[in-house]
């Protein structure tokens, strides 16, 4: 026995004496080294987290400083609700967009131009008129082909101002490039081919030749968004069918300033930037300007309606450049940006206008992603040089400091140069060494209590170690609202059962226990959580909390193997039975329902229990209970069967009204699964029952009798009688009532 404990000894002190050496070798630093070339090379890959944790921060700055507002520049005549509502529904006849072009010129616009698109002829032009119109007589023919086209029209206006028409880069697959040749303004290149550089559209959309003849320019306004679908960079050029295009801002910059040429500069990193006139616009490699937003000014934006009928005063347009786009939703010209959830497309190109303008664009050359790096690099590094010499507190202290210090730089560089400089990468990776030395160490040190750990796990259980020790937070009071599924069952006529046991209460109790057994089963193998048993009636929730992304088919899934678990049981009792004696069989009414609900620990500091609140749970249970009133076995509210769609056999029963909704709650029933869903008999059902739910709805009596009767005969493979009895019974209360109040 004491060779035995000195063996022991001389184990430990060999494992100490290693630690010890691997302390003085310092193991620390060198993960720290691995982990900064893995978040070096990490960052030179650049994936799509690591970016978009960049463009958040730079949204966080425009939120906090957005550009100062400038509304003696751009101007935008919008397309709007009202005017649409006045005029008509889009596309307007070209004449009235010869108006307004007209009218933007005499009230003194210097160039405008259109966030809109027309690539086909006007459909309600006097020569199409001539020849679709049905009853014309041939002189009528002959003199409204006589009159001027539409396009024609539009065409002499634009000829008379300056205007720049739109055009739109498309990735459509299998169109046939447009053969006529684009009329761009001419584009000259300093430095390599940018073409390899810039956001390429493998299609480009134009305006029909008369229009794109008569315009002084053309341009782009195709916006592509990021990843996560907010627009923080619009193409100022880019490659559309194989041709350099300027962007519908910068077109339109040229033709006000009167420029002959756009200037590219480009470099073996992309392009730099891009100049008109003495305008020169810095942009990232592929030729995208970084637009430092202002917040969205309704001022600038005049009705079309206005414009058209003369309501507009002329220093609202006068000396300004004039963008004409379209703020109807119905349009779907709504684009998301850092600091506004739903701006209209034109208002983006009247932002960039403002930008290049005021010389206010944001800038972020090649250099910076190096600067970045080698900050990143600096910084990790001097925590690996101190972390081992330095106590935590002090080394905190320094980290705070330093983290100070850049997120002071980036800001400055923002806010007064117009340089985005990225903070979140250098000092999320030395945090990240920060961490992994601090755990290293941690776990150096405390290499040899771990025989102490293991000891515990003979006397306290190690699930409930494990969840003390990841999450002590869930011993306390308090929630969190989540989407769940909730479901309520209750046995029918249980006090006519309980009554049948009152000389044998436990076997009552056998009998309950029986039946919840395999009830409950069924609830957690398809990954239900068992909230409480209440009597006689279970209550039970999906995705919490662990999280299912398909809790509603699960809970579906669940309601249908406790009905069949419960004709199992029910035959089973019957087998039992002596001399043949027929049992009552049981009957459960499940009702289940999903939405927003309050799950966490409720109760008090001395017993709580982990549960669901809410108005979905209220109305599970009042689900449950119209299984009754409706003749069904299962009941399912409205959003449950939504969410599992064709994957199961549901039937809408009825409106509900629920307290605190204007709009009642249509209320299904649960028939099956996919195999039932597919029966060409319930295809059948669901087309009838619909139609006799309309006829009931507006009360036309006589048809929803008749309806019910084709129901019945399509459904009765369902089990829908007592359904279609509690229709009838309504039916002739409502036709009798209706007749005495006559």
């Amino acid at each position: 026995m004491r060779h035995c404990m000195d063996g022991r000894s001389s184990g430990t002190i060999v494992v100490i004496a290693l630690l010890k050496r691997l302390r003085r070798f310092g193991i620390g630093r060198i993960v720290g080294l691995l982990l900064l070339v893995s978040l070096l090379a990490l960052r030179v890959w650049d994936p799509g987290p690591i970016e978009a944790l960049r463009q958040k921060s730079f949204d966080i700055y425009q939120l906090i400083y957005p550009r100062a507002e400038r509304q003696d520049l751009v101007g935008i005549v919008d397309i709007d609700e009202r005017s649409l509502l006045a005029l008509g529904q889009w596309p307007w006849p070209r004449t009235v967009m010869a108006d307004m072009v007209s009218k933007i010129t005499e009230l003194g616009g210097t160039v405008i131009g259109f966030d809109v698109l027309f690539p086909e002829p006007d459909r309600s032009s006097p020569e199409v008129a001539a020849t679709t119109f049905r009853g014309l007589d041939d002189a009528t023919k002959e003199r409204l082909q006589r009159l001027p086209g539409n396009d024609a029209v539009f065409a002499d206006a634009i000829q008379a101002s300056k205007v720049v028409l739109g055009q739109s880069g498309y990735r459509v697959s299998g169109t046939a490039p447009m053969t006529r040749p684009a009329a761009q303004a001419p584009i000259a290149t300093l430095g390599p081919d940018p073409r390899s550089f810039l956001v390429d559209f493998p299609h480009l959309l134009r305006n029909l030749p008369v229009l794109d003849e008569a315009a002084q320019g053309h341009g782009l306004f195709s916006i592509t968004p990021e990843g996560d679908g907010t627009v923080r960079r619009i193409p100022v050029v880019a490659v559309a069918n194989q041709t350099v295009v300027p962007s519908l801002s910068l077109e339109m910059l040229r033709v006000a300033t009167g420029a002959g040429v756009i200037l590219i500069k480009t470099d073996l990193s992309g392009v730099r930037s891009v100049s008109v006139h003495d305008f020169e616009i810095p942009t990232d490699g592929k030729g995208r300007i970084w637009i430092h937003f202002s917040a969205p000014d309704l001022s600038k934006y005049i009705s079309a309606i206005d414009l058209l009928q003369g309501r507009v005063p002329a220093d609202r347009i006068a000396g300004k450049m004039v963008l004409i786009g379209t703020s109807a939703a119905g349009l779907l010209d709504l684009k998301v940006t850092p600091i506004h959830a739903a701006l209209p497309g034109v208002e983006l190109h009247a932002q960039l206008l403002e930008s290049a303008l005021t010389r206010s664009t944001l800038s972020r050359p090649s250099y910076t992603a190096f600067a970045e790096i080698m900050l990143a690099a600096l910084l990790s590094l001097i925590v690996i040089a101190l972390a081992p010499k330095v106590n935590a507190g002090p080394l905190f202290l320094l980290g705070g400091m330093i983290a100070a210090l850049t997120l002071s730089l980036s800001w400055y560089c923002f806010a007064y140069l117009d340089l985005l400089i990225d903070y979140t990468f250098p000092l999320t990776s030395s945090f990240l060494v920060y961490a992994v030395l601090i755990c290293t160490n941690y776990m150096t040190v405390s290499a040899d209590r771990r025989w102490i750990r293991s000891a515990f796990s003979q006397y306290l259980s190690p699930d409930l170690i494990e969840q003390l020790a990841h999450s002590p937070e869930k011993l306390t009071l308090g929630g969190e609202q989540r989407e769940l599924t909730v479901l309520f069952s209750d046995i029918r006529g249980f006090t006519a059962i309980s009554e049948s046991y009152k000389d044998d209460p436990q076997g009552l109790t056998a009998l309950i226990n029986r039946l919840f057994t395999p009830l409950t089963k069924d609830i957690v193998k398809h990954h239900g959580t068992i909230d409480k048993y209440m009597g006689d009636a279970i209550m039970a929730f999906w995705n919490a909390p662990l999280t299912d992304s398909s809790h509603e088919a699960n809970a579906c899934e669940a309601a249908l193997a406790m009905q069949e678990s419960l004709e199992a049981l029910n035959a089973q009792r019957q087998r039992e039975a002596e001399d043949g004696h027929l049992v009552t069989p049981l009957r459960i009414g499940i009702g289940l329902n999903t939405g927003v609900c309050v799950v966490g620990n409720f109760g008090s500091d001395l017993h709580f229990n982990y549960s669901v609140l809410g108005d979905t749970v209220n109305l599970a249970s009042r689900l449950e209970g119209l299984t009754k009133e409706y003749g069904v076995l299962i009941i399912i509210g409205e959003k449950t069967a939504q969410a599992v769609g064709p994957q199961f056999a549901v039937l809408e029963l009825d409106h509900l009204q629920v307290r605190g909704k204007q709009d009642p709650e249509r209320i299904f029933a649960l028939l099956g699964r996919a195999d039932k869903a597919s029966d060409p008999d319930f295809g059948e059902l669901l087309e009838r029952n619909e139609a006799m739910l309309a006829a009931y709805r507006c009360r036309e009596w006589s048809q929803a009798l008749e309806m019910i009767l084709l129901c019945r005969e399509a459904g009765k493979d369902f089990g829908l009688d007592d359904y279609y009895d509690s229709y009838i019974q309504r039916i002739r209360h409502q036709a009798d009532a209706s007749a005495s109040s006559k």
